[in-house]
């Protein structure tokens, strides 16, 4: 018999809790022979999220349920779930319903065999705009050749890893973690399953395009120093061409071949430049930027409250960092 975690991180998603938890329990009655515990962890939802995840709480005993203080993220989010996670698998699941649950099956088959770390990879994006799609595409096509060769074109959409991987996870400290980079950083074989992505039914997605962009920009500089090289080339290729130009226009009015006349020349010389020099700056204080709020040593995340279903039916409230041990009481 194993324990097996499985994490919701929850932003605004409250029209679709119940029926997630509904298709939780059926998973785990599938898996007779192993226990289970759910936890969902409540990233500062603005709804009735954590009203609904109480409500489950009181009925199921599998059901843990941690409070951030605030909106840390996504991926912040399942790191808090890590941290209060005791199985010896642990795996997440959107709470949108897009990702469907019924997936974890073939995943816990697969962990049995004695896979670490087992993706689940979508087989298309439809019912995604057009911009998502493209934008995904992207950079997945990008990270898979500039960074970690093997990752899917399609995207990773959750996973299931064992304790040994997780506590991993949790050792880095990442203040502005991809948790799919990690997995594919700490160099454990992967192994994928296939599932088909449905489209959403409840609510709108959170997924803004700023938080998009931060994804992109974190994945990149977590695990490349691709942008840095790729500015360092930039600006030899343009001091050259700039050099070069720079002879021909001398050789060029000692000739008497230029006229005076060249202010639209130059100011598109400058123009140019100065937005090449400040794209670089850009890149050197994204860099500067994360390894500044990784010094300050501040908590990844802060948990305001954790409710468990005790025998006394009680609360567990408490604030925790996320360096202390997975699995200890409160």
């Amino acid at each position: 018999m194993a324990l097996i975690s499985i994490i919701v991180p929850v932003f605004f998603n409250a029209g679709t809790l119940e029926a997630l938890q509904v298709r939780l329990a059926a998973l785990a009655d599938r898996h007779a022979g192993d226990e289970f515990e759910f936890i969902y962890v409540d990233d500062g939802s603005g709804d009735d999220s954590l009203e609904v995840l109480r409500r489950l709480a009181a009925k199921d005993r599998r059901v843990s349920v941690v409070k951030l203080s605030r909106n840390f993220g996504s991926q912040t989010a399942i790191l808090a779930g890590i941290s209060q996670a005791r199985g010896q698998a642990v795996g997440f699941v959107a709470a949108d319903l897009q990702d469907p649950p019924e997936a974890l099956d073939e995943m816990i088959a697969a962990w049995r065999s004695g896979e670490r770390v087992v993706l689940a990879v979508r087989r298309d994006r439809k019912g995604d705009p057009w911009a998502t799609r493209l934008f995904s595409n992207l950079f997945n096509i990008l990270f898979s050749r500039l960074v970690f060769s093997g990752f899917s074109p399609q995207g990773v959409g959750f996973f299931l890893i064992d304790r040994q991987v997780a506590d991993v996870l949790l050792a880095c400290e990442e203040k502005n973690p991809h948790l799919v980079g990690l997995i594919y950083w700490t160099g454990f074989p992967v192994h994928s399953v296939v599932y088909e992505r449905m489209e959403r039914t409840v609510g709108k997605s959170r997924w803004t395009f700023g938080k998009k962009l931060k994804y992109f920009i974190d994945a990149f500089v977590a695990f490349s120093y691709l942008p840095l090289r790729a500015a360092s080339v930039m600006g030899i290729l343009l001091a050259l061409a700039g050099g070069l130009y720079a002879a021909a226009l001398v050789g060029l009015r000692l000739a008497g071949a230029v006229q005076v006349e060249g202010w639209t020349a130059l100011m598109v010389v400058v123009l140019l430049l100065s937005g090449v020099q400040l794209i670089m700056l850009g890149v050197i204080g994204e860099y500067l930027w994360r390894n500044f709020d990784a010094s300050r040593r501040r908590p990844v995340f802060i948990i305001d409250q954790v409710i468990r279903a005790t025998r006394a039916d009680a609360t567990e409230s408490a604030s925790r960092r996320m360096t202390e041990r997975p699995g200890e009481s409160l």
